[in-house]
């Protein structure tokens, strides 16, 4: 039996039109790993294992409000990685 957080899909389709309003941000493997990751552990997770659940996950991901959660939580996790990056600050 194979699980997948379908979230996972959703922040990392909706990421790149988040970052593009943060163009200070930097963009290397390691922020866009860490982005993610901060968003993911802020949003509920949304584990399916059939065809049917990720059908149904994608009809309801489509909502406003789902929408602007993923979003608003994106926006906080680029603040909070640009704000303390894993690594030096390019000059």
């Amino acid at each position: 039996m194979e699980l997948k957080n379908f979230m996972e899909d959703v922040v990392l389709a909706k990421m790149d039109q988040v970052l593009d309003q943060y163009p200070d941000c930097c963009r290397c493997e390691q922020c866009r790993r860490d982005i993610a990751i901060l968003a993911l552990n802020h949003l509920p997770a949304h584990y399916v294992s059939t065809e049917k659940g990720e059908i149904f996950t994608r009809v309801q991901a489509m909502s406003f409000e789902y929408e602007v959660e993923v979003i608003q939580q994106i926006a906080k996790a680029i603040e909070m990685v640009s704000a303390h990056p894993r690594h030096e600050k390019k000059a």
